[in-house]
């Protein structure tokens, strides 16, 4: 499809109870590889948040009784619709937010499973029932949808970020109403019009793009309808939410910052690190919670593993993401662009060497190159700080604690990767890890079929997964007489 057709095709009004409606005001979403303008959506308000959950509301009790296998059947034609469009998806992905289509196909396909696992995990809801250990009675628990949820997504992955939200919630039986980041309201949008065409019933479903994120949250956390809040984005943002959130002690739950170490012990095989370490790191161009942040490599095998990353991250080509020939897209925009180059250009001022890349080209768009530093000292801010950016800062270490102790050396807990040929290692390593998430000789992690979340600051709540539905449910005990 021609980009101004798809364009065209995607709703750019407000999603409110599976009707597109106008709003007041609008906003523009830019292309970040040269700032153009792609799209003109609306601006939803406090008032049009206060409408979104009045749909909500009014078919919350009617979509919580429907037949489990029912509602895994509507999200099992939601992931055959997102497939069928997948390469619609992705461009838009690719446009609107800069990872190259390739990333872009990835995450689509990605996205898509959660609705089939949750598919068939709306039919898997379980509970127990037990006689009381005194002879008294029966003990009945069953588990019942939360209610109506509300979910604030980030602009790294667009569809997936809501896909890990939305499959579990509709998989309980809640309503959900989305805020899609600002940078990237449009795959969202297009997701809401292809859920209904699947038969997603009116109401279960809004979609509320915004540039006055506060309003439009306050008026939903505020409201003593909704149940649930769920985040994906920085620290900052989630620890102000869980404040804004404990006057109505709505559930919560949040997949926050990341600081993910990439470990390689010297008895490493060192390419297959290196091969891992691009994956790690280079995914979604190093724009993910889960990226590889800091590389501590065993002093013995260092100079080895930096070599052949150079190479590798050298490789990479430079340029618009919707261009086949493109390997590694824009960020996000000139404010990101500023922190990467911040953090580069303070580590480089305490010692680091840079090996490669280092300096953001200038000129249209909103690109940095692929970057490794070596020698990065412990004193750093970019060993510290999320950088969000295709940049490798890589560190030595000596012996096994040397490197679980700086691994851990950090506020955040999401993902860890450790790169060992001993099993024993391995095991001893990743327990001793402070993350929620440990990748033992494997550079992405990403599986629906496996609880995302982190520890520490990095959040709490798990995604995806037997355990992401848990998230959506309310445990209920029933007391039964003999």
């Amino acid at each position: 499809m021609a980009i101004e057709d798809l364009i065209s095709s995607v709703p750019t009004g407000l999603w409110i109870g599976g009707e597109e409606r106008q709003a007041a005001s609008t906003f523009n979403v830019l292309d970040p590889s040269d700032d153009q303008v792609l799209a003109t959506v609306a601006d939803a308000t406090a008032a049009d948040a206060v409408a979104a959950l009045d749909a909500a509301c009014a078919v919350q009790a009617e979509w919580a009784a429907t037949a489990p296998r029912k509602r895994g059947e509507i999200l099992r034609s939601v992931f055959e619709k997102i497939t069928e469009r997948a390469d619609d998806i992705a461009a838009l992905m690719t446009l609107e937010m800069g990872k190259v289509l390739a990333e872009s196909k990835g995450e689509v396909a990605y996205g898509a499973e959660f609705f089939r696992w949750f598919s068939e995990e709306a039919v898997r809801i379980a509970g127990r029932f037990t006689p009381a250990p005194a002879g008294t009675g029966r003990i009945l628990v069953t588990k019942q949808a939360v209610g109506p949820c509300y979910a604030i997504t980030p602009w790294n992955f667009p569809l997936a970020m809501g896909t890990r939200k939305m499959g579990p919630a509709f998989a309980a039986g809640c309503t959900m109403i989305v805020k899609p980041a600002q940078e990237t309201p449009l795959t969202m949008l297009l997701l809401a019009k292809l859920m209904d065409e699947a038969g997603l019933p009116k109401g279960v479903l809004s979609v509320l793009p915004t540039s006055n994120p506060g309003a439009v949250t306050s008026a939903l956390v505020d409201d003593g309808r909704l149940r649930k809040l769920t985040f994906t984005g920085s620290t900052g943002v989630g620890k102000a939410l869980v404040k804004q959130s404990a006057d109505k002690l709505l559930r919560t739950s949040m997949e926050l910052g990341g600081n993910a170490p990439f470990i390689v012990f010297d008895d490493a095989d060192v390419d297959a690190a290196v091969d891992g370490a691009i994956l790690a790191k280079m995914r979604n161009g190093g724009e993910a919670c889960t990226a590889a942040n800091r590389f501590h490599v065993a002093n013995s095998v260092r100079e080895e593993f930096t070599d052949k990353l150079v190479k590798r991250m050298s490789e990479f080509t430079l340029g618009k993401g919707i261009d086949p020939a493109s390997t590694l897209g824009p960020l996000i925009n000139s404010k990101q662009v500023s922190t990467v180059t911040e953090l580069v250009s303070d580590a480089v001022s305490k010692g680091a060497t840079v090996a490669v890349g280092g300096v953001a080209p200038g000129g249209p768009g909103n690109f940095y190159p692929a970057t490794v530093l070596a020698d990065v000292p412990a004193d750093a801010r970019i060993l510290k700080e999320e950088i969000f950016g295709p940049v490798a800062p890589i560190t030595g270490f000596d012996t096994e604690d040397e490197g679980v102790a700086a691994a851990n050396n950090t506020e955040y807990g999401l993902a860890a990767y450790v790169y060992t040929q001993s099993l024993d290692r391995a095991l001893r390593v990743a327990e001793g890890i402070q993350s929620g998430m440990v990748g033992i000789n494997r550079g992405v992690i990403s599986d629906a079929a496996a609880p995302c979340g982190g520890i520490k600051e990095s959040g709490f709540g798990r995604e995806g997964g037997i355990e992401g539905i848990d998230e959506y449910l309310d445990t209920k005990y029933i007391a039964l007489t003999r």
